[in-house]
């Protein structure tokens, strides 16, 4: 029987997708070239954050972790869930004042967080550097890991009647797609939700590459306690053009610590740079000098696909009949999946959603991808 929807990509948001679809008692086939939680999914450091660039996304990413917390609520382990808790750290006295605004923008929308003094910080974190002036440290933030939780969202899919077919996809077709093969599936809708490779199945998209780099420690279980991220990463995540990198460690589970993060446009080459890593790493010491006696087991790069409005496109796609957008998420697909999720699933249902869905709407640019307004 033909499938009410067809899934491009069985990443986070893929399956997150398939998840929310088949909810609502739609047929649903996923269709994924490598396996369940690759790309982008795997490249990622698994933080769930609240973000407050805009408002917009951080009605997205807020409301996604209200909907990551009923996830993961008596199954932490399964999806290798931690609430470390996120502190930005501020540098001076200018940054703490940023923090005071930032706590002032995310207690409004409900979120627990508080500003810490140095003195606080430093029992909070005592491996950061001295004479930081203090941070914002927001409480409900964690971790999961990415392609563990695609494959629960992609399992619960399974269990109510979703299928999963192994193929890339080469073109799309008005309700369906052409494998790499020569064969066809055929659905009432299409979803696009496989990142960056979403521009070779609908170049015009206004979608854009940004390379980042990861690299995981051995294990040195108390490192540090919570997400550690600099107030200047706003700065480098939301960056349009060049290279950046900024001060991003993450406390995994096993006692390994991830160092992040680097973006680079212009390039789809996923070869890790040394270049960069030392960039990144120069940046790492910088704030926590231990860091630099520790032994660094590997390094991956992914791509993230970005926006030229920093935020995704979730809803029908403006020129194409029976094609649904679910990409372009950058630094937050993990964060937002869930959100994105039901979001889509709202709006090809008629439903209503948690949040307003025009912020997301693919039909906010124009045709040179250029946002009206």
């Amino acid at each position: 029987m033909k499938p009410d929807v067809l899934i491009v990509g069985a990443g986070i948001i893929g399956a997150a997708c398939a998840d929310a679809l088949s909810a609502q008692g739609l047929r649903v086939t996923l269709v994924e070239r490598d396996v369940v939680g690759s790309g982008a999914t795997a490249a990622g450091m698994g933080h769930l954050v609240a973000m407050d660039d805009n408002a917009a996304e951080l009605a997205l990413s807020s409301h996604s972790l209200e909907l990551w917390s009923e996830l993961v609520e008596g199954q932490a382990q399964r999806h290798e869930y931690s609430r470390c808790g996120t502190i930005w750290v501020a540098a001076d006295d200018e940054e703490l004042e940023a923090a005071r605004a930032k706590a002032a923008t995310m207690r409004a929308h409900g979120l627990e967080c508080d500003v810490v003094g140095a003195q606080e910080l430093y029992r909070l974190e005592p491996n950061l550097r001295p004479h930081l002036a203090g941070g914002l440290l927001v409480q409900d933030d964690g971790l999961v890991y990415p392609p563990k939780s695609a494959r629960i969202l992609l399992s619960r899919a399974v269990a109510r009647g979703a299928s999963l077919v192994t193929g890339e996809v080469v073109a799309l077709e008005d309700g369906g797609v052409v494998l790499a093969d020569g064969s066809r599936l055929s659905a009432g809708q299409v979803v696009l939700a496989a990142g960056t490779r979403c521009l070779a199945l609908a170049p015009e998209l206004p979608l854009r590459p940004k390379k980042g780099h990861v690299m995981i420690t051995d294990r040195y279980p108390g490192f540090i306690h919570h997400q550690l991220v600099e107030l200047g990463y706003i700065k480098s995540a939301h960056a349009s053009e060049g290279e950046s990198v900024a001060f991003n460690l993450q406390p995994r589970p096993t006692g390994q610590v991830l160092i992040g993060s680097s973006r680079q446009f212009d390039t789809v080459d996923l070869a890790a740079e040394p270049s960069m890593m030392a960039r990144m790493l120069a940046r790492a010491v910088e704030y926590t000098p231990a860091l630099a006696g520790l032994n660094v087991l590997r390094c991956w790069t992914g791509l993230r696909a970005a926006t030229p409005d920093g935020l995704p496109l979730i809803g029908p796609d403006p020129t194409r009949r029976n094609l649904w957008l679910a990409t372009g998420h950058e630094g937050l697909g993990i964060t937002t999946s869930l959100a994105t999720a039901e979001l889509l699933a709202a709006q090809m249902s008629g439903r209503q959603a948690g949040i307003d869905t025009r912020p997301y709407l693919p039909s906010r640019f124009n045709a040179q991808g250029r946002a009206y307004g």
